[in-house]
């Protein structure tokens, strides 16, 4: 099947040069040169995944990504930001709105095309186990009995670091910023700062031993659990 491809520019040069590089790796590209024709095309052509600029006319593609993962239809879609935004504040916010892959301008369009071929891979990954109990690695979770072993022996987590294992494994291949795991796993209560994170991603790498480094540091940005 020939993926659809949505990029979303308001420059065309930069939209005509990253649809050429596409379409000749094979993929089904369209376009859209504005936040509101961007979610427009989006509803009516369901593409697999959207390369979406952030400063938009219309929109700002920080409001086009919010749309994107509030609406049912879209949820899922993959999305990699392309943007001349460099700074660290303006990924943390991308990623934490829920893209999938951040790229900074000026870029590769070959190297365009391997995030995009990759990120079309882990989206067509089968999902971890939605029951109640969670497989990798040799780990098993038993949300049910909140529970984790490893290779059938049974680890001594505390609560957070089972939260915290939890919601890595449950988005797995996808990058956990620290204000994330705030947020998911401490609920992000004021008074934890992010180094707080760091010190349980440690003690958590540590107890899961020789799969430890399977929690990657994503420098600047945070925590992924690796496919």
């Amino acid at each position: 099947m020939t993926h659809r491809i949505l990029v979303v520019d308001d420059e065309p040069d930069i939209t005509a040069l990253v649809a050429y590089h596409l379409a000749r790796a094979g993929y089904r590209v369209s376009t859209a040169a504005n936040g509101p024709d961007a979610l427009k095309a989006a509803k009516d052509e369901r593409p697999d995944l959207v390369v979406l600029d952030l400063m938009l006319p219309g929109l700002s593609g920080y409001d086009v990504l919010a749309e994107l993962r509030k609406r049912d239809e879209t949820r899922d879609v993959g999305v990699i930001l392309l943007t001349a935004r460099r700074d660290e504040p303006d990924r943390i916010k991308g990623l934490s709105l829920g893209a999938d892959d951040y790229l900074t301008k000026p870029f590769s369009p070959a190297e365009l095309a391997l995030r995009v071929q990759a990120l079309l891979r882990r989206l067509a990954a089968p999902a971890v186990s939605a029951g109640s109990t969670l497989v990798a690695e040799g780990l098993t979770i038993d949300r049910a009995a909140h529970r984790v072993s490893l290779k059938g022996e049974e680890l001594n987590l505390t609560a957070t670091e089972y939260k915290l294992l939890v919601t890595l494994l449950e988005r797995r291949g996808r990058v956990q910023t620290r204000p994330q795991l705030l947020e998911t796993v401490w609920d992000a209560q004021p008074d934890i700062q992010t180094r707080t994170v760091d010190m349980h991603v440690q003690r958590l790498r540590s107890k899961l031993g020789e799969i430890g480094d399977m929690i990657e540091t994503v420098r600047g940005f945070g925590y992924r659990f690796k496919k």
